[in-house]
């Protein structure tokens, strides 16, 4: 547990009832952290503080839309006021889209899955910049995607957002490096979580049968858990070099 440098340390896990995010949140907690379990569904997360403290560990929830300014203002002012401030964020949580192509895609998918996936890890990173420059630092770790590599793991709102994510990411990463920040990310592979995609195959709907072809090429399905050890290390102590870097967690699926 000293390894890693996290024991003690303050931790939000966005998207931490299920898959990854919870996975994630165990893990953190195991390693001695302080855990904040944010996410919209208040029964799951409920669960994991449970599943947490039952450990021994440490946890609060937190739940609402983290696209909405006033739930991300919950969600800081509960770390910063519960634990003393934020070491960690993990930006993980987000949603699929239809698969759909460009010509497919309408203006509610759009905004719904870029104000989701984009706009809600954007707003929650501002927001807690500030405790960590105030503190000398700290760790961002955000979950992108397959689709944050190429153009056909997803329909395009989806593959649009995730790429998103790495320019964010990297931005973070060269601005924020001088005062102590690391912002890293994962783009996990094929894994068994909660998250779906609601696909229309009919002949409008490019997407499915360009997208189905690529995924001969995806390998096994990876676990929440195998994500969630990429995350904790990104944020440990003993990644304390790296900076600026999305790791697939895929099984080679982008090797090939």
């Amino acid at each position: 547990m000293g390894a890693t440098g996290l024991s003690g340390k303050s931790v939000i896990v966005t998207g931490a009832a299920s898959g990854i995010g919870r996975a994630a949140a165990l893990r953190f907690a195991a390693e001695g952290a302080r855990v904040v379990i944010a996410d919209l569904n208040a029964e799951g997360a409920e669960s994991v503080v449970r599943e947490v403290e039952s450990a021994g560990g440490t946890a609060l929830a937190v739940t609402g839309d983290l696209s909405e300014s006033a739930v991300v203002d919950a969600v800081v002012t509960a770390a910063v006021g519960t634990f003393g401030g934020i070491d960690v964020l993990v930006n993980n949580a987000g949603v699929m889209d239809t698969m759909s192509a460009a010509a497919d895609v309408t203006d509610a998918e759009w905004e719904r899955v870029l104000r989701i996936n984009l706009t809600a890890p954007f707003l929650l990173t501002r927001a807690v910049l500030p405790h960590m420059i105030a503190a000398g630092g700290g760790a961002i770790v955000t979950t992108a995607s397959e689709a944050s590599l190429r153009g056909s793991a997803a329909g395009t709102a989806y593959t649009a957002s995730k790429h998103g994510l790495l320019g964010l990411t990297r931005s973070l990463a060269v601005m924020y490096r001088d005062q102590g920040i690391r912002a890293n990310a994962i783009a996990p592979g094929g894994t068994a979580t909660g998250i779906t995609a609601d696909v229309r195959i009919d002949p409008g709907a490019h997407g499915p049968a360009v997208i189905g072809r690529h995924f001969v090429n995806m390998g096994r399905i990876c676990e929440p858990e195998e994500q969630a050890a990429a995350i904790v290390h990104l944020a440990s102590d003993a990644a304390s070099g790296i900076n600026g870097v999305v790791l697939p967690v895929d099984n080679a699926w982008a090797a090939v």
